[in-house]
């Protein structure tokens, strides 16, 4: 028994993160699909898109249209070479988002310590509590889950790039060539993969002045990891440099702030996250990092070392991160932004501000510097300071309820029904999607692969059950289609300034939308609108091919559009009452 205290005392930050992790699987491996992952850019998106893929037979297809808005070229709609994507190609849709989410977790805490443990060398050991429990708090980053992978890995092309640049031989080399060709299997180009090349660029150029001599196996590792996502996105380029179709990317409305107001967007960055990368600095990490910060420059000050203090690695990191904030808040100032895109047209509607995803990484980073400094001091009290700060961030990761934080959205959901012994508002994963209730209604009403639209949700939830939409939510799709969407929906976004605002700004959720300026597709337990009325043109979308309007409104005005109802259909697995009219 002593042995095992021992044991426990001695290796008790993996006792702490094995718990935690423990925890994590428990709640997902028990809900299941009765877990409540975020709707928002999440389930009503690239979940729904896989399962289309899926159903229609698309993973590997080529030329073929994927049936929404209208039809997709498959090639807008992700690799099948992406290892996120080809978990929804082996699994059921639960489980792969389960398996993802996993992964994310595995792939960020590994990625992390490998990286710290490289740059840190034989010192590693000395600080392997803080090392850990440091990489599992950054695994644990509730981030766009999709690309979630993408965001964890990033450490790992850093440690890759590292090994490579310190192998000697090109026979060590090797192994790590290959290494940075298959990275892009984890990344995804558009949010990581371009800057992560832009900033190997620089580093080249860094690297040959301070070694005064080309650095070939970095230059090497530029082009090789260009090739890799060439390879494994091929789709990506293949519709970026090969397809003349204007998409809307082109024309959505990026902002038009001041120079002030760009600055003012900068600081609420770096204060907090924007929302597909929040992190969880803002609590703790803020704090002990800019404190920490202030004591080691004082240091330096006081020795009069201020080149040295401008060289210092926490320095260096927090400059990292204010230049990525910067160009997050400088992409909405238009003046900037058209500079950028003038200088390099390709990038015209390219959201360079994802810059800021890397301060998901170097904000930890940055942490973990300054616990490290901390064990240096060689004090106990300072030691377990670091731990305690450790372990907190850790738990404010887990448990802060943050966008995509479905670890803590499943228990708080679970916890309320069962304290209040009533649903939540808000539906889980199955109850959102309600195969079984669309089974019936696709069954009953004889549905044979026609063009349909939904109202009162979200088109995904039609897509992720085999039906054809002409609406749907996509960010790149062609401005063509745009036209003729909002030819349909014209009569609503006379009356409602917000949403055609919204539309006409945006674009990337071509809906039937209410002329009320109500949010008809909130994915809520019940839905209660005070305008039920159908706003469209009709004609317009006769003129598209559809045929059903799948709708969780008992339109009012439904007799005198002269749509006619087929049936209303309901389903005990289902919160959902759902009203099928058809176009004659």
């Amino acid at each position: 028994m002593s042995r095992l205290k021992n044991c426990i005392s001695k290796y008790w930050y993996y006792c702490f993160a094995g718990l935690l992790l423990l925890m994590q699987a428990a709640v997902f491996l028990y809900y299941r699909e009765e877990s409540y992952p975020q709707i928002h850019d999440n389930l009503d998106l690239f979940m729904a898109h896989y399962q289309m893929i899926k159903l229609n037979g698309g993973f590997f297809t080529h030329g073929e249209l994927m049936p929404m808005l209208g039809g997709i070229d498959r090639n807008l709609l992700g690799s099948e070479f992406l290892l996120y994507n080809i978990l929804y190609e082996i699994f059921p849709g639960i489980w792969a988002y389960i398996l993802g989410y996993f992964l994310k977790i595995a792939i960020g805490i590994a990625s992390f310590y490998l990286l710290s443990v490289e740059l840190l060398g034989e010192k590693a050991s000395g600080y392997r509590p803080v090392i850990l429990l440091t990489a599992v708090a950054y695994g644990l980053i509730p981030v766009f889950p999709t690309y979630s992978i993408a965001f964890t890995s990033v450490p790992l092309i850093a440690y890759f790039l590292i090994k490579l640049y310190r192998a000697g031989s090109l026979k060590k080399r090797l192994p790590w060539y290959v290494a940075v060709f298959m990275y892009p299997f984890l990344s995804y180009f558009s949010y990581h993969g371009f800057f992560i090349l832009c900033y190997m660029c620089v580093a080249v150029i860094i690297l040959w002045i301070r070694d005064k001599r080309f650095p070939k196996s970095t230059f090497a590792s530029v082009v090789l990891l260009s090739l890799g996502y060439m390879a494994f996105e091929y789709r990506l380029f293949a519709a970026m440099l090969f397809d003349d179709t204007v998409t809307i990317r082109t024309t959505m409305d990026h902002g038009d702030i001041t120079f002030l107001q760009a600055l003012r967007t900068a600081c609420g960055e770096f204060i907090n996250a924007s929302f597909h990368s929040q992190d969880s600095h803002m609590y703790l990490i803020l704090p002990v990092t800019v404190i920490g910060l202030i004591i080691i420059d004082i240091c330096y000050i006081r020795k009069k070392q201020i080149k040295a203090m401008f060289f210092d690695p926490a320095n260096l990191i927090m400059y990292w991160i204010i230049f990525n904030c910067l160009i997050f808040g400088l992409y909405e100032y238009a003046p900037f932004r058209t500079l950028v895109e003038t200088i390099v047209p390709k990038l015209t509607g390219f959201e360079f501000a994802r810059t800021a995803y890397f301060n998901t990484l170097l904000w930890y980073a940055l942490l973990l510097t300054i616990l490290i400094r901390l064990y240096q001091l060689h004090k106990r009290g300072w030691k377990l300071f670091a731990d305690v700060i450790v372990c907190l961030t850790v738990l404010i990761v887990m448990f802060e309820p943050q966008v995509y934080n479905d670890f803590y959205y499943t228990i708080y959901n679970h916890a309320y029904m069962i304290i209040k012994d009533k649903d939540t508002s808000t539906v889980n994963y199955r109850e959102f999607y309600s195969t079984e209730l669309f089974d019936d209604i696709k069954k009953d009403i004889d549905y044979d692969d026609e063009w349909a639209v939904a109202y009162g949700m979200h088109p995904a939830i039609l897509q992720y059950n085999g039906i054809a939409t002409l609406d749907g939510y996509l960010g790149m799709y062609s401005v063509d289609y745009r036209t003729k969407w909002r030819a349909v929906i014209a009569p609503a976004l006379e009356t409602s300034p917000e949403l055609r605002s919204y539309y006409d700004g945006w674009g990337a959720r071509a809906y039937l939308y209410s002329a009320s300026d109500e949010n008809t597709y909130a994915p809520l337990r019940e839905l209660k609108l005070e305008d039920e009325r159908l706003v469209c043109d009709l004609d317009a979308l006769r003129d598209l091919g559809c045929s059903y309007i799948f709708s969780r409104v008992d339109f009012s005005n439904a007799a005198e559009l002269d749509i006619r109802p087929v049936g209303i259909y309901t389903n005990e697995s289902s919160p959902y009452t759902i009203y099928v009219y058809i176009l004659d």
